[in-house]
């Protein structure tokens, strides 16, 4: 078997992440509406599915939009913790758009060189890159809101990720079903990423 380079190695794995994230992204609009009617968050926040979608949107837009300085939602006030948190979640999300777009522009590149087959891992090795998060996925299921604690305490180094309701309303809304829900969509794009290689094998 050739040995394939480090670099194909960590192109795919960053790939993979960035491509979780940048799906769950997307995937959180259609989630968050059905997750506010399923769970009726709109009638704790007394605000209807629109005015909760349009502050989201406001959310979303500074999370993802680099020249976005401040946030400000028109019907959800925001601490001061909470406002840092959601900094630190925007350079979080804008390395992992920076990293997927750099790596579609690697992947052309190549592909117009006729030389994508550098970045084809082997079925072994997709194999291993699968199995890491399974090893995990028996305590998200199980306690996820154990799992969810200990993922923001290996991210961040603060408690400002712990909403008050009172001065966070927005939390109401962004539920742990939710953040599942999104975390669950993360796991499959990461799966399948993976997935790919040994199915065209």
């Amino acid at each position: 078997m050739k040995k394939k380079p480090i670099s194909s190695i960590l192109y795919n794995f960053f790939m993979a992440l960035s491509s979780a994230t940048v799906g769950a992204l997307i995937f959180s609009w259609p989630l968050l509406a059905l997750f506010v009617k399923l769970q009726k968050t709109d009638q704790i926040v007394k605000q209807p599915l629109s005015v909760i979608m349009h502050n989201y949107n406001q959310l979303m837009f500074y999370l993802l939009w680099p020249l976005k300085n401040k946030l400000q939602m028109s019907n959800f006030p925001t601490s001061v913790n909470a406002a840092e948190h959601f900094y630190e979640c925007k350079l979080m999300f804008q390395l992992a758009l920076i990293v997927f777009i750099v790596g579609i522009i690697i992947y052309f590149f190549l592909k117009a060189r006729k030389k994508t087959a550098y970045l084809v891992l082997t079925p072994t090795i997709a194999l291993i890159f699968m199995v890491i998060p399974v090893v995990i996925l028996p305590f998200a299921v199980t306690n996820f809101d154990g799992f969810f604690m200990q993922f923001h305490h290996i991210l961040f180094n603060n408690s400002n990720w712990l909403f008050d309701p009172a001065t966070d309303p927005i939390i109401n809304v962004l539920t742990e079903g939710f953040f599942a829900a999104c975390f669950a969509v993360a796991g499959i794009i990461y799966e399948l990423y993976f997935a790919k290689f040994i199915l065209k094998h």
